[in-house]
């Protein structure tokens, strides 16, 4: 099995991933979702935090040369201190805004001007967080060889995004794996897979459709 489909299997088993295309979530911006993703969860579960280590210490070596590892904050940071404790590399991580108080930093630890990072993230859906972040590490005049993270949506506006920014992205697992994974163990049957490729092509309107249809 790969990496992609062992991980999703992992993610189900821990609820770390959930699948309700029948009763979607609310996501934080409003939109009604078929799917949620907390690979925070992965943490509490030693087995699953260590295979996400291994599978990215591995997957790293796809990004060399990198002087240190960049976690996005938040859900990136332990991930990416872990990854960068295995392969023995400072390790700093960057904020969404400066903080309001003290140094005001918007990168906390300390990375020489001209280093060259890996960033982390643990989910990557429209990837304008991660494109922020990788802004933020330019005007610090820090290079980015890359972005990997645990899980992608795959959703279109990232996949565009990131070639029009030419980042360089990998992830461990996707949506692809996750239904493959999800089908096989009768988590979900084919009108549901159904549901859920049609909110990948376009999560705003199947949003708008199921709330319209809810009325």
């Amino acid at each position: 099995m790969s990496v992609a489909y062992d991980l999703a299997e992992k993610l189900l088993q821990i609820n770390a991933i959930q699948l309700r295309p029948q009763n979607p979530f609310t996501w934080a911006s409003g939109l009604k979702s078929p799917i949620y993703c907390d690979n925070r969860i992965s943490l509490s579960y030693p087995a699953v935090r260590n295979f996400i280590k291994d599978s990215l210490t591995e997957l790293a070596q796809e990004f060399r040369p990198f002087d240190a590892i960049v976690g996005v904050a938040t859900a990136g940071i332990p991930h990416g201190a872990l990854l960068a404790d295995a392969l023995n590399l400072p390790f700093a991580y960057i904020r969404s805004k400066s903080k309001e108080h003290g140094m005001q930093n918007v990168l906390e630890g300390f990375l020489p001007k001209s280093s060259s990072v890996l960033v982390i993230e643990d989910l990557v859906s429209t990837g304008g967080s991660s494109l922020k972040a990788i802004e933020k590490l330019g005007l610090l005049e820090i290079r980015v060889s890359g972005l990997a993270a645990l899980f992608t949506y795959g959703l279109h506006t990232s996949k565009s995004a990131f070639s029009h920014h030419k980042v360089k992205f990998e992830s461990l697992s996707n949506f692809e794996a996750l239904l493959d994974v999800a089908s096989q163990n009768s988590l979900i049957d084919k009108k549901d897979i159904e549901i859920l490729r049609e909110w990948r092509e376009d999560p705003s309107l199947w949003s708008e459709n199921y709330m319209l249809k809810s009325k």
